[in-house]
């Protein structure tokens, strides 16, 4: 099946297809410094040269640099990391590069399990050089206690580093004081709270090393983002080279941008004016026409019923042509047991399976060659992650599809009628704060512990250290000595730093009738998400909840099947405690800063799953909850703001304006639309005119709304684009209508949002001009 007939069958739908041409290889020889066993592996799997890119990272290593790999997926990252650090390994043993008494280690971290496991299997070649293990939650004691004792290359994540590794650095003196090598792969994962959390492990690491008596290489590989080399700063609190050209060959590839058309009205009457048809429909019917050309095809859904849902929808589309085609389409999921999970990579590998819909559990640490096409269902956060899921086909050289299907999303819709953003120079970067003091002041506790801090630290752990020490002696959990300060609790001061979290202890979702634990939610989000009566939706099944238990941080629910959907409703508020930046556009200012958000939800929605209508509202009886953090804000003049809106059009204006803004931030600062909240408000008693806030819904911000003032120009006119280019007349999911939105999305001003950030626009730096 040729992939253009597929997309010249749909030009309602398609709004940009891209052609990338191949790319032919720059090779170069190996760097004769490579050990002659390390590059015997190599060339037993074919690899009698290496790529450009690989070479320039390698001499970076060899001449004692730091270095970060900013290349796209399946690029070869990998080699460039693993031959130098295999060569240390391999000297050590032969003893001509000893550290001190000890023989070279390597460390390497990766964000999940999975993808340290298929690091360790691409290691299996070279057995006979290193000693390499996995160390992770899933270890048994024998094979932690082995790996301790003499594994050479060692893969974990930062989760068992922070609260394993560093903690009992006593006992893996040699792992630490042997360190060559510490490897950072998929570093552009590490980012908001998360990433400020692995900022300073990483730190915590070094001070351990050189306390061991090691100065290792850090490598770090991530995808294509802006600026690598500060991200890597940021991430390690060193200077590193970047290595951005990528010399990795790569057949050519066709990606098309597809938008699902309008609905109109359901069968029963039911007017959806400006909704569209369901991107997992779209792909559903993708993927079926792309298995019956014989196509091997996989579709990345966000959640696992979305993934079930395409799967199951596309058999039942090829029972109606080809039955024979049914049993070769499934769904990938997490929740499989292993076994499963490797049985379907084969039939996937083999060609026995056509079509597969996958969750991202497949977008890292699994290399599958020989797919011709991806099919990607709604913007996946960020442009790394979307290269990362259509590179997964033509990884054989074949020329390859892939489909970018948008959601009913601010974001998506922008993306498919603006390629640019997509295609051309990235603009997103991983961003972070390492200084947030709710982030940084665990990790001083947790370094008080593992070795005394002193003064000579404070560096290592960025200018606000000496705050943080002086406020945890204070409290009381650090205490001063001559040799520095002590941790002075018997817990573990690890415990305190919740790493992919927020906010609390998370809040347990129990089923009342069996006591089993069915999942969790941060304690951020829990009041509203597990309210009494609210509608729970757990991995595609369905519950109700009974109680809601503030005090012991549980909700009692019931499986059940409503005819609705619920959605809290809240009132908030948000004091400015201190403005750190601001930029006038003429009747317009542009600020960053830190502010107090004061959130109640006040009752909940119901809505009808038939016809989306409201159907009731029921109060609640739920404290107020409090959020420190940083905010950007803007706002106009009471004048502007009446030369271009009616008093009464005023709020649904600004509202809709912070709607999209919510929604569009994301594709500047690596952020999904929950990580981040607003408010707007005609007038707001700390400005005295209008205001509209976006603020990170994170204790001490999370870096996504210091980059969206940054961008701010930027930021805004794609917003004001956005919102314009809706075909809907009054708004709609695409545009301004937001699921989060604790009002009901009551007012909204379609109209009257483009015409407000007209006039926030107008003095607004040109493009090309410095923002921030």
């Amino acid at each position: 099946m040729d992939p253009a007939d597929l997309l010249q069958r749909h030009p309602d739908r398609v709004t940009h297809v891209e052609h990338v041409p191949e790319r032919v290889a720059v090779v170069q020889p190996w760097p004769e410094w490579i050990d002659p066993l390390v590059r015997a592996v190599f060339e037993a799997q074919g690899i009698q040269t290496v790529w450009g890119h690989q070479a320039e990272a390698m001499e970076h290593l060899h001449a004692g640099r730091h270095v970060v790999i900013s290349t796209g997926t399946a690029s070869g990252k990998s080699l460039a990391f693993q031959a130098p650090a295999l060569t240390s390994v391999v000297a050590g043993r032969a003893g001509s590069s000893l550290l001190g008494h000890r023989r070279p280690t390597v460390l390497y971290l990766a964000p999940t399990k999975a993808l340290a496991a298929d690091q360790l299997r691409r290691l299996a070649p070279a057995a006979q050089l290193a000693r390499a293990a996995t160390v992770d939650g899933d270890n048994t004691r024998e094979e932690r206690a082995w790996a301790r004792d003499h594994a050479n290359y060692v893969l974990t994540n930062p989760d068992t580093l922070h609260y394993s590794i560093l903690p009992g650095h006593d006992r893996w003196a040699r792992l630490l004081g042997g360190l060559t090598h510490v490897v950072i792969d998929e570093c552009h994962h590490y980012r908001g709270v998360f990433g400020a959390h692995v900022a300073h492990i990483l730190r915590r690491l070094r001070r351990l090393c050189a306390h061991h008596g090691s100065d290792p290489l850090f490598v770090l590989s991530s995808a294509t983002v802006a600026d690598p080399q500060v991200f890597a700063r940021r991430l390690t609190g060193l200077d590193a080279s970047t290595v951005t050209s990528d010399a990795s060959p790569h057949g050519a590839r066709t990606i098309a941008l597809w938008e699902p058309p309008v609905i109109g009205a359901t069968p029963d009457g039911v007017d959806l004016a400006g909704i569209r048809r369901s991107a997992t429909s779209e792909a559903a019917e993708l993927m079926t026409d792309l298995v019956i050309g014989r196509v091997r095809t996989l579709a990345f859904v966000r959640s696992r019923r979305g993934a079930e849902t395409v799967a199951a929808t596309s058999q039942r589309l090829l029972g109606e042509v080809d039955p024979e085609l049914v049993g070769r389409v499934a769904t990938y999921r997490g929740g499989y047991l292993p076994e499963e999970r490797r049985a379907l990579e084969d039939r996937l590998r083999s060609g026995d399976l056509l079509g597969l819909a996958s969750t991202n559990a497949l977008e890292l640490g699994i290399d599958i060659a020989g797919l011709d096409a991806v099919i990607t269902v709604g913007f996946p956060g960020t442009r790394a992650a979307l290269y990362q899921q259509l590179g997964r086909a033509g990884r054989d050289g074949r020329e390859s599809l892939g489909i970018l299907v948008a959601r009913d999303e601010p974001i998506d819709t922008y993306l498919v009628h603006h390629p640019e953003a997509l295609f051309g120079p990235p603009v997103e970067a991983s961003v972070f704060d390492p200084d947030n003091p709710y982030v940084l002041g665990p990790h001083l506790a947790a370094a008080a512990q593992e070795l005394p801090l002193t003064e000579d630290d404070f560096d290592t752990f960025g200018p606000r250290a000496a705050e943080g020490v002086a406020a945890l002696e204070a409290a009381g959990w650090l205490r001063r000595r001559p040799a520095g300060w002590f941790w002075t609790k018997r817990e573990r001061a690890g415990d305190l730093a919740d790493l992919r979290s927020s906010g609390g202890s998370p809040v347990q979702i129990v089923d009342d009738a069996t006591g089993r634990l069915v999942g969790t939610v941060d304690a951020g989000s829990a009041d509203s998400h597990v309210h009494a009566g609210a509608v729970y939706v757990h991995q595609g099944e369905v519950h109700l909840v009974d109680d809601y238990d503030l005090e012991h941080g549980v909700a009692l629910v019931h499986r059940d099947d409503p005819s609705y959907s619920t959605q809290a409703r809240s009132v908030t508020e948000v004091q400015i405690t201190q403005t750190l930046r601001s930029e006038r556009w003429g009747p317009a200012e542009i600020s960053f800063g830190t502010v107090d958000v004061h959130s109640q939800v006040v009752s909940f929605l119901m809505h009808s799953n038939s016809s989306h209508s409201v159907i009731a509202e029921e109060p609640l009886d739920l404290p107020e909850r409090t959020l420190p953090t940083q905010a950007v804000w803007w706002t106009v003049s009471p004048d502007a703001v009446a030369g271009v809106l009616e008093d009464t059009d005023v709020p649904g204006a600004a509202h809709a304006a912070e709607h999209a803004s919510i929604g569009l931030l994301p594709l500047l600062a690596t952020c999904d639309r929950w990580d981040i909240g607003g408010l707007s408000t005609a007038l707001h008693p700390d400005t005295g005119v209008l205001t509209v806030f976006v603020y990170d819904g994170h204790p001490g911000g999370a870096g996504f709304a210091e980059r969206g003032h940054a961008l701010a120009a930027r930021w805004l006119r794609m917003t004001r684009e956005a919102i314009a280019a809706c075909p809907c007349p009054d708004g709609c999911p695409a545009c301004v209508v937001s699921p989060k939105c604790g009002n009901g999305n009551d007012p909204l001003d379609k109209a009257g949002a483009v015409r407000l950030l007209d006039v926030v626009l107008a003095h607004a730096p040109e493009p090309g001009d410095v923002e921030g």
